[in-house]
């Protein structure tokens, strides 16, 4: 008997994804609920479990664009599962003269070994195994040396890469996921009326409170206190007294929300992703960490779903953690207003008419001028920057 693999039902709006590399090869023996493969939408990517044990049969190529619903490949159920080593052994005292090696068995490399030598290009039969047969182990592999004229072209090769006018280049297929992004990005820019205002915020005092309490915070609540969730925090509240940089255009509505589904942006291996804090303006700073942390965790793992990157209202990115001074942030479309955090700068600042050495982050704020102003979006910064230069303002909610 045996079961289909298909392409599942990911989203309403995807149709079509990738199958981006499979876990598991043909012919081999799978458990039920193993990944088999990974596949890739427009949003994320997913590994697809075995919905039952048996031997893979692949159908499908890595690298195949696909329909929902398409057969992959099949799991023949009716195969026996292979065999432990671990069988018992009759007491039997007879013995036997051990058979002797072939000499076609010496010298042969492990799977693993195999892929180190072809990449040094050693030729196997000039290295000598140390395994069990005089078989060839990776620790053999990695402390082969290539022969006198592989050396002398591997340095050929290597002089020729690294000289100076070489003009090398190669290929690489976007994934869909990197694809998508370009789309939405270029749809940002040209169907939103998109500015950008700064302002600067005064790191001191929040500083301050995160070192003071920042041991405690942990030892409590099992989780770090970052200055995300302070950040999160600090929207939350402006946008209540500021709804439209919480708003959204629907053909010819606004439509205005009474709660705050703040995005988070995280860069992973595949690129930038997006996922929603639902509802930030009800949880405590440790419940916005806890959440963060466990979005960012799916999202570098490749398990982020598209419903954790639907339907936020408001955005946050932070490229100061990659050194970033000033940006201007590109808006997460349907969304009318993201929020830019910068890296934190010592610079000599003037307060109360003396010279002094502070903290300081540029802010940024990016938003659709078609239905934000600039009255709205200069106050509602303005309001984020006092927030988190007085910080007991969040705790007391004035």
């Amino acid at each position: 008997m045996s079961v289909e693999l298909k392409i599942p039902v990911i989203g309403e709006s995807v149709t079509e994804v990738t199958l981006s590399s499979w876990l598991k090869k043909d012919g081999e023996y799978v458990h039920e609920g193993e990944a088999v493969c990974e596949i890739e939408s427009d949003k994320a990517s997913m590994e697809l479990p075995a919905p039952s044990a048996g031997v893979l049969k692949i159908l499908a190529a890595a690298g195949s664009e696909l329909k929902i619903g398409a057969k992959i490949g099949e799991l023949d159920t009716s195969a026996a599962k292979p065999q432990t080593s671990s069988a018992t052994v009759a007491t039997v005292k007879t013995e036997t003269a051990p058979a002797p090696v072939s000499t076609k068995e010496m010298n042969v490399p492990s799977p693993a070994a195999r892929k180190i030598l072809d990449e040094k290009g050693v030729d196997s039969s000039s290295v000598k195994g140390s395994g069990k047969d005089g078989r060839i182990t990776k620790e053999d592999a990695i402390n082969s040396a290539p022969s006198k004229v592989e050396a002398i072209a591997a340095a050929t090769v290597t002089k020729q890469a690294t000289s100076p006018g070489s003009r090398n280049s190669r290929p690489e297929k976007m994934t869909r996921l990197r694809k998508t992004i370009a789309t939405k990005l270029v749809e940002a820019k040209n169907t939103t009326a998109m500015l950008t205002t700064f302002n600067e915020v005064d790191m001191y005092e929040l500083m301050n409170l995160r070192k003071k309490y920042k041991e405690a915070f942990t030892k409590k609540h099992g989780v770090g206190l970052g200055f995300m969730s302070l950040f999160t925090k600090a929207v939350t509240v402006a946008l209540k007294d500021w709804p439209s940089v919480n708003a959204q255009i629907n053909g010819d509505e606004i439509i205005f929300h009474d709660y705050a589904d703040i995005g988070i942006a995280v860069s992973t291996p595949k690129g930038l992703v997006v996922p929603v804090v639902r509802n930030a303006e009800g949880l405590s700073l440790a419940e916005i960490e806890k959440e963060i942390l466990a979005l960012a965790t799916k999202a570098r793992d490749g398990k982020i779903t598209i419903e954790d990157m639907s339907g936020g209202t408001f955005s946050i990115t932070n490229g100061g953690v990659f050194g970033s001074m000033l940006s201007t942030p590109i808006l997460n479309i349907p969304q009318s207003a993201i929020l830019g955090m910068h890296n934190i700068i010592e610079r000599p600042v003037a307060i109360n008419g003396q010279v002094v050495i502070r903290p300081m982050m540029y802010l940024a704020l990016s938003y659709d001028h078609r239905i934000i102003d600039g009255r709205e979006s200069v106050s509602f910064l303005k309001q984020v920057k006092e927030l988190l230069e007085d910080p007991s303002r969040l705790l007391l909610d004035v």
